[in-house]
């Protein structure tokens, strides 16, 4: 596996279409999940670089996947998705889940409207799976507490934030500035723009980093895990000794 970047770490009637010897049609109402995974893809709006999207294919029959083709609204090639690049989603053996995360610049041409996942299987089969993307900029999050650059602030309960305009849900990041890339925490999805943090999570003259994904929203039939998000800068502040 290609370790990926810490960075890394979202109802119409349309309905997928399975394309099988059978000609059956996945068992949902949802275009974006088939038998084969869940297709999402959506825009991203990280610092330092433009807009780009974000393409993920979460499954479970990650060995039975010969290739993942996206194609944009106009009909035209997207390019492949990099079945070599993924996170791990939990379970082990038979249940072992995989996300495949692919990054694509937008079409030259209607970079608006459903975006096609062409997924076959090894056996043959193929199965298209849709979502549907605006091209849309999420600001990022401000009004960081504890502030950036905060020294020997008094030990922090909660970390909170304002309000993205057009943001609906959130997720918080943590780390210690001395673990290297590891986690301290990484929270849930929320509603709230506030994080309570576990009592002894911090240590008195720790220096930790702290960032928030906002994301317009939090699931949909037609816009998948979310439509457009956006990752902000890390903060950094010093618990008082």
């Amino acid at each position: 596996m290609n370790p990926l970047p810490r960075l890394l770490r979202a109802a119409l009637a349309t309905t997928a279409t399975a394309v099988t010897a059978a000609g059956a049609a996945p068992p949902v109402d949802d275009p974006h999940y088939t038998p084969a995974g869940f297709f999402d893809i959506h825009v991203c709006n990280w610092p330092d670089q433009p807009l780009f999207l974000m393409a993920l294919f979460s499954t479970t029959k990650f060995k039975d996947i010969a290739g993942i083709e996206l194609i944009a609204p106009d009909g035209s090639r997207l390019g492949p998705m990099d079945l070599a690049r993924y996170r791990s989603a939990g379970g082990s053996g038979a249940d072992e889940k995989r996300v495949m995360i692919t990054h694509y610049s937008f079409p030259a041409r209607q970079p608006e409207g459903w975006y096609v996942a062409r997924i076959t299987l090894k056996d043959g089969t193929t199965y298209l799976s849709k979502d549907h993307v605006v091209k849309a900029v999420l600001d990022f999050v401000k009004g960081h507490r504890p502030a950036d650059g905060a020294e020997g602030v008094t030990m922090p309960t909660a970390l909170t934030w304002e309000p993205v305009p057009g943001a609906s849900h959130y997720q918080v990041y943590l780390r210690d500035e001395w673990e290297s890339d590891r986690y301290l925490l990484a929270s849930k999805i929320i509603a709230e723009t506030s994080l309570p943090l576990p009592p002894g999570l911090l240590k008195a003259g720790g220096s930790y980093t702290w960032r928030v994904h906002a994301r317009n929203l939090n699931g949909s039939p037609e816009w998948g895990d979310f439509n457009h998000g956006s990752l902000a800068r890390e903060a950094r502040f010093t618990v008082a000794d």
